[in-house]
């Protein structure tokens, strides 16, 4: 029986890499992978799946007004779909993909982030979070070696961002994965200084 996956993980948790190695282990035996993500994510190319370790691979670029189930019945070869970036698609589509699911019993493998910078689930992370039937977190740790579980955002200075849009795509020099004990005590030691200097 088919399953929805919903593999979520801060900043730096080999997401990517995960999602492109799972392609390779599913190819391997012979099985047909529809490797997709979202337009909104062009860090590395509009079609480009990066990791930070240095794997890549072409995929299938999804626009947010694009109908996933409409998709696959044109494509309607894959034994399993892997997205990438997943929080970037739309509601619409994760509840597209949750019907491939059930009705073409095809499994669906999504790796992406679960919040933001401000730690607010983006819209595609928090219908994952309400209809998937697996999830797991990737995990990955601070520099003080707790859990990290915040993608702080940073300014040119290395100083973490507090407000700003919701969507800036970036690498390491825009975030940083951070446990919420040091994104907070980090915000409160920015305040202090800057009520100082003032």
């Amino acid at each position: 029986m088919a399953k929805l996956y919903f593999k979520y993980g801060a900043m730096g948790s080999s997401k990517s890499a995960q999602a492109l190695i799972t392609k390779f282990n599913y190819e391997e035996q012979g099985m047909r992978c529809w490797l997709i993500k979202p337009a909104t994510d062009t860090r590395d190319g509009a079609d480009i799946i990066r990791s930070r370790i240095g794997l890549e691979c072409q995929g299938d670029v999804i626009a947010p007004e694009d109908n996933l189930g409409d998709l696959y019945q044109t494509a309607g070869w894959c034994d399993v779909i892997i997205a990438d970036e997943a929080q970037f698609f739309t509601p619409a589509q994760i509840d597209q993909l949750r019907e491939i699911v059930d009705q073409a019993d095809v499994p669906v493998l999504c790796f992406g982030l679960r919040t933001d910078f401000l730690t607010h689930l983006f819209p595609g992370a928090r219908r994952l979070m309400e209809v998937a039937d697996s999830i797991t977190e990737i995990k990955t740790i601070c520099t003080c070696g707790r859990k990290a579980v915040v993608n702080a955002r940073l300014d040119e200075n290395g100083r973490i961002l507090t407000e700003g849009q919701q969507v800036m795509l970036g690498g390491n020099e825009s975030y940083t994965a951070m446990c919420h004990q040091c994104w907070t005590r980090k915000i409160q030691e920015q305040a202090q200084e800057q009520a100082q200097e003032q």
